[in-house]
């Protein structure tokens, strides 16, 4: 019932035939992979289109990925470039546009591979913070490629806390123009990418001092390159960082600058701009300002977050019905390893918590598309609730799949530690995303400062968000679960979520308002209360993601199997969820002990019922071969044959100079003393 065609999915497929362990798990699919694939894309027209872009792109050798794990930092950055440039190619061959439905497939087909990813932040805050005459002279410049962007913020010594940025930019009134300085060497730009080899411009973020007075932080148009023969422009030094744990293929730079002028008009000018006797005017919100990082930040869920998690546990759970190791019964065969119950727990729970935050990912997708139509009413409103989800999500998120890439990598055993499995590049790419766009303890931070402001005003009796108006609805009851099965009741599990973020938000601020009470400074107080904010934030974040997935499997239609099985996922990730923290739903009596009990039956119960379909729902993710780069977890699970024929072609395979210098003199000098 549900086997797809596998043609489509056997793309980069060597070997042809399907290995009968893994071709045997999707002979009995309890519901329809491919109606499941058009669920998660958003409808099966979407599924068709994204289909296209990847045939078109995987088809095209340009964009080949084949001997990635075997190139040097040099060799990855040159491709990255070739492909950036080819790409603007393919585009215009296909035409495909930037506006067009087929765009947002594109970064998912190259897997990230691609240059010139902050040559599109570059335009963007361009876009959001430029005048309309910055505007209509420098994007059609960036479009049609005749200058490469950057966007420099973060510093040596200043990365998340903004104000505390020390590039400055002083006002020249008698020339006009901006000086730019990196006064001392915590000034300096560090991490910006396509800054290091390829940009000829960038956004500089500065302090602004105006006769001597310091507007704080404002972006700056900079070229710092030649246009002509690619030269560092004068007072400008620049170049990479060097290695890192991944993003080889980014030429990631650092930047000083030594009384650089730009013209008045390369102040991007939107929301304030000095006037030519140095007069300075605010003018319009700039409360757009967190709406672009609330974008940003949306959009890196889905592109960078969820991928590496949902390829992860596609290998890992491909691989462990192809391994096979030991005997659970005596005289059998070895059994598939995703048989033990050990592997179930450690792989089967990241798949639920894949289609959980899928569907958080389309929950805040909505909010911010309504978001945005109010901030064209000129209505900011929702601002406060964006960002406070759009940061905890950020965070919640990303802590939660770098967690499950990197379980579903040790649960490979050996072979997941080789880089030909695919799962370290994974590890080690989504690592990044716990960090940038805004550290996760920070952005915790800020979304319980939210809860806090949100639930005094509920005590008040004043109105507060959608998303937090639970806060007002303080109850001290007790969990009415009798037995194991009142646990896969939504309602049963949500309300217990509830409970524990209510608990730890009131009792926060309580701790809170104690402490100022007694006389401690705010901000001192709010330092004390700082771990225990974390977790409410936390609590808040997971609450939400478990109530929205309950309520998305609510209105899902019954046919084809869907409902049914991710009903069976939900459930698990909510439940994985209460016993991975015991004492939060403990703590205060709400729910007792042998509840517990019950919460753990009902838990192992569902790893039985979901690992009859784990290797179907990860084919639902419908990744191609050429996509996953796996040696571990392409469609056929041809795993030995693949991991030989791909160690073959390894560079270290050649006859090295080591011999010639080192091994034969000692071999040679041992040999003749024999």
């Amino acid at each position: 019932m549900a086997l797809l065609e596998t043609s489509k999915h056997c793309q980069g497929s060597v070997l042809g035939s399907v290995n009968p362990d893994l071709g045997s798990e999707r002979q009995t699919a309890s519901f329809c992979v491919e109606r499941l694939t058009a669920l998660l894309d958003g409808g099966a027209e979407q599924t068709r289109i994204r289909r296209a872009v990847v045939e078109a792109i995987e088809s095209d050798p340009v964009f080949s990925r084949e001997n990635q794990y075997f190139q040097t930092q040099n060799e990855r950055y040159e491709a990255a470039v070739r492909k950036a440039v080819h790409l603007q190619k393919k585009m215009h061959e296909m035409g495909w546009t930037e506006n067009g439905p087929e765009y947002k497939y594109i970064y998912r087909a190259l897997s990230g591979d691609v240059a010139f990813l902050l040559h599109r932040v570059f335009m963007r805050s361009i876009s959001v913070l430029g005048s309309d005459r910055q505007i209509a002279k420098w994007i059609p410049l960036a479009t049609q490629h005749k200058l490469i962007g950057s966007y420099a913020q973060t510093e040596l010594g200043h990365g998340t806390y903004l104000q505390g940025l020390e590039t400055t930019a002083v006002f020249d009134t008698a020339t006009q123009e901006f000086i730019l300085n990196t006064p001392k060497i915590s000034a300096m730009k560090w991490w910006p990418g396509d800054m290091g080899r390829s940009a000829t411009h960038t956004v500089v973020f500065a302090q602004l001092y105006i006769h001597g007075k310091c507007y704080g932080i404002h972006p700056f148009i900079v070229q710092i390159r030649s246009l002509q023969d690619h030269s560092l422009c004068p007072g400008v030094t620049a170049g990479d960082i060097g290695p890192k744990m991944n993003f080889e293929h980014t030429d990631n730079g650092y930047l000083l600058l030594k009384n650089v002028r730009v013209p008045r008009e390369n102040m991007l000018s939107k929301f304030c701009e000095v006037r030519p006797d140095g007069t300075y005017v605010r003018q319009g919100s700039q409360q757009i300002n967190y709406f672009t990082m609330t974008s940003v930040r949306i959009s890196l869920i889905s592109d960078e977050i969820l991928t590496p998690l949902q390829k992860a546990c596609t290998i890992a759970i491909r691989y462990s019905v192809v391994r096979r190791q030991s005997k659970l019964k005596p005289g059998e065969q070895e059994a598939k390893i995703l048989d033990y119950q050990t592997q179930q727990e450690k792989l089967l729970p990241q798949l639920a918590a894949a289609y959980a935050f899928h569907f958080t990912n389309d929950y805040l997708q909505e909010l911010f598309d309504k978001g945005y139509r109010e901030i064209q009413r000129k209505n900011f409103d929702m601002l406060p609730e964006l960002h406070a989800l759009s940061s905890g999500f950020k965070a919640m998120i990303t802590q939660h799949c770098t967690a499950g890439v990197e379980i579903c990598l040790r649960a490979c055993g050996g072979h997941g530690y080789s880089l030909l499995s695919g799962l370290p590049s994974l590890y080690t790419k989504i690592l990044a995303s716990c960090i940038y766009e805004g550290e996760n303890t920070i952005l915790l931070l800020q979304t319980a400062r939210f809860l806090i402001k949100c639930f005094m005003a509920a005590s008040a009796g004043q109105p507060v968000p959608p998303s937090v108006t639970y806060l007002a609805a303080v109850k001290h009851g007790k969990c009415p679960a009798k037995n194991k099965l009142d646990f896969l009741s939504p309602d049963i599990y949500t309300e217990a979520y509830q409970h524990v973020a209510v608990r730890l938000t009131s009792s926060t601020a309580a701790k809170l308002q104690d402490l100022i009470q007694s006389g401690v400074q705010k901000h001192d107080a709010w330092n004390q209360c700082t771990v225990q904010l974390v977790q409410a934030a936390k609590a808040h974040c997971h609450y939400i993601a478990v109530k929205n997935f309950a309520e998305t499997v609510e209105k899902l239609e019954t046919k084809a199997g869907i409902q049914k099985i991710m009903k069976h996922l939900c459930d698990l990730f909510a439940l994985h969820g209460i016993f991975s923290n015991t004492g939060a739903f403990l703590h205060d009596g709400y729910t007792s002990a042998a509840q517990m009990d019950m919460v753990t039956a009902a838990y192992l119960d569902l790893l039985a019922v979901i690992r009859k379909d784990a290797v179907p729902l990860v084919d639902a993710f419908d990744f191609t071969d050429k996509s996953l780069n796996s040696a571990l977890g392409s469609y056929d699970g041809q795993v030995y044959q693949r991991l030989y024929e791909w160690a073959q072609k390894s560079p270290t395979n050649q006859m090295s100079p080591a011999y010639e210098r080192y091994l034969k003199p000692l071999l040679h000098n041992t040999l003749s003393k024999l």
